[in-house]
């Protein structure tokens, strides 16, 4: 019960920071697309508990993957992901890895176990829907936006 309460709590505190993201960058949009995936893994987390886990996961890794980009950016080390950041965004960068190693280390630690013809499928559709918002957010027709 503790592990479901945390890992829902890490979701939400990334939703916020992304969306609070969208307020500081004037991207609203963009990233109202990228935490669709999120806001999803919630309710399914509270439709089938036996998701938690399978659903989060994924996103969790997403996330910290997006998050350490630009971190290697900001450190001058790697170029993958580029841009300006303000202080705000920085610090919400920070925020937001934090919540996905709490939400991840709760999501492994906790629950039950699924059997993997179970939890597989789960995890490829959220893997595959976080991609996919991610994908669509950066089409032309979101930027900016």
């Amino acid at each position: 019960m503790h592990s479901e309460r945390v890992t829902a709590a890490a979701l939400i505190a990334v939703v916020v920071s992304l969306l609070l993201v969208g307020v500081v960058s004037g991207t609203m949009l963009r990233h109202v697309v990228q935490v669709a995936p999120m806001l999803a893994a919630i309710v399914a987390q509270r439709l089938r508990p036996q998701w938690r886990r399978p659903a989060s996961i994924p996103l969790f890794v997403f996330w910290l993957f997006i998050m350490s980009l630009i971190w290697l950016f900001l450190l001058g080390m790697a170029r993958i992901v580029t841009g300006h950041f303000s202080p705000t965004e920085i610090a919400l960068t920070l925020v937001i890895g934090i919540a996905c190693l709490v939400g991840l280390g709760s999501a492994i630690r906790g629950g039950s176990r699924v059997p993997l013809w179970t939890s597989l499928p789960v995890f490829v559709i959220f893997a595959a829907l976080q991609i996919g918002a991610m994908w669509l957010s950066l089409r032309p027709a979101f930027e900016n936006r």
